[in-house]
């Protein structure tokens, strides 16, 4: 099981560099409802927002709550990298509390422990 950060999803529905990592992760792969906020929030509200639901459900991509714990650790996790966005943060905070990797496109998170480069 793998952790999808938002921008590893856009770079999957929008085919860019990277969505071969992604596809092949796809399958019981967990994205945290904030970072499905994200991405819903960048496609807007047509057509293309339907869709991509329509192809992570069909590909088994399950939509996670936040939990309290999430919000824990992510604030833990301000100090020590704050040009992290919330987002950013519940997204690593996810990973951490299920215990598996994050794949991410954002480079800024490096890749270290548990963060993915998809690109």
């Amino acid at each position: 099981m793998s952790v999808l950060d938002a921008s590893a999803v856009l770079a999957f529905l929008q085919g860019e560099h990277g969505t071969e990592v992604v596809d092949r992760e796809l399958a019981g792969a967990v994205i945290g409802a904030a970072n499905w906020s994200e991405v819903l929030a960048r496609l807007g509200d047509g057509i293309e927002a339907r869709l991509a639901d329509a192809v992570l459900v069909a590909r088994g991509v399950i939509i996670e709550p936040v939990t309290k714990q999430d919000a824990e650790i992510a604030a833990r996790m301000r100090q020590p990298a704050p040009s992290l966005s919330l987002g950013d943060r519940l997204c690593l905070a996810l990973g951490e509390r299920l215990d598996c990797v994050v794949l991410t496109a954002d480079r800024a998170w490096g890749s270290d422990g548990r963060i993915t480069q998809i690109r």
